[in-house]
């Protein structure tokens, strides 16, 4: 009869035999070896479930219909078919976009919830509100800044005015109304600079986005305004809006119009750059934030972008990550400065 060890015997047996050096020695290496690779995986392959595992949130910190809306809508849609995950874009609108950007901060930081808003809201809100609920520097971090381009100053068409500076004149004798698309955005920076340095009062009328604003202008409720070509494009065409200055370089759109600058008005915030920020809650891995940064870029580049960009006249290419950072760290201080100059606390 033939004796057979049982399996489990057999195993222990092998494993109580010694073992040559030189296989002992590669089995350690071969340990080390796959200890290393695994140390080498992405955070994510280890105990997390890869990016993105859920929904994409792009909360949008101005009403529907705009520039910011429409940028994060169109980029946000090449982030979903590039990335296989629906982007859903939701309007927080108020309290100069601090009511998105506070959603944002104290959303879990896994790559699945961002910020797109206005400049104003990241920088300019810190001197605004004497408590914020959030902190701007410590609780997000900038993925890209989309850049806004040029910007034009339109009137009503049936205001007696075709340069600012028959604005300013209009504005000594008449009730002058601006309307912003928040406080301390930029329109009420301009509003407030051609009145003050000028010694009129220029009345800033805030809205929660440029549609509603650019409709009010267009019925002649409000003067003048300053916004994108694109939203105030149909008010032009049927004649209820004239451009009368750009603002951040000429037009593509509509080049004849001339610049501030070249207008005569040389102050600092007529030499600013104009941004639109996208950010993510501080804590969100590098690794998300260069992908998403990377999507951008490569959806810059698409044709349905260059389209959208086209129709809005903003001829550039958003920043890279690094870019980002470093633009955040250079003109937040000049946007925070010409804010405090405004004077105006919100709370």
């Amino acid at each position: 009869m033939t004796h057979r060890t049982p399996p489990v015997a057999a195993a222990i047996a092998t494993a109580a035999q010694p073992e040559s050096p030189l296989i002992g020695r590669r089995r350690i290496l071969g340990a080390a070896s796959a200890a290393g690779a695994v140390a080498a995986l992405p955070r994510f392959a280890i105990g997390q479930p890869a990016w993105p595992s859920k929904p994409i949130r792009i909360v949008v910190g101005t009403a529907t219909g705009g520039l910011t809306d429409n940028f994060a809508r169109q980029y946000g849609d090449f982030i979903s078919r590039k990335f296989g995950q629906p982007v859903v874009v939701e309007n927080r609108t108020g309290a100069s976009g601090t009511i998105a950007a506070d959603v944002v901060a104290k959303s879990p930081p896994d790559g699945h919830t961002f910020l797109v808003t206005i400049s104003t809201t990241v920088w300019a809100a810190r001197v605004l509100y004497r408590k914020l609920p959030f902190n701007p520097d410590r609780d997000l971090m900038p993925i890209t800044l989309f850049p806004s381009g040029a910007l034009l100053m339109a009137v009503h068409d049936k205001l007696p005015v075709k340069t600012p500076k028959e604005y300013v004149e209009y504005a000594r004798k008449n009730r002058a109304t601006f309307g912003t698309y928040s406080p301390a955005s930029l329109p009420h920076m301009i509003a407030d600079t051609m009145g003050r340095t000028r010694g009129v009062e220029i009345e800033p009328v805030h809205y929660k986005g440029e549609t509603p604003m650019w409709i009010d202008i267009a019925s002649g409720q409000v003067n003048a305004a300053l916004g994108s070509h694109q939203a105030m494009l149909a008010h032009i065409q049927r004649g209820n809006l004239r451009p009368i200055a750009a603002w951040g370089g000429r037009s593509p759109r509509m080049p004849e119009i001339p610049t501030f600058q070249e207008l005569g008005f040389d102050e600092p915030v007529f030499k600013l750059n104009g941004w639109m920020p996208m950010c993510a809650p501080a804590g969100t891995p590098e690794d998300i934030l260069r992908k998403v940064s990377g999507a951008i870029i490569e959806a810059r580049h698409s044709d349905k972008l260059k389209q959208v960009h086209d129709s809005f006249g903003v001829p550039d290419v958003p920043p890279t990550l690094d870019e980002a950072r470093k633009i955040w760290k250079t003109e937040a201080p000049e946007w925070v400065a010409t804010a405090d100059r405004l004077g105006v606390k919100l709370d």
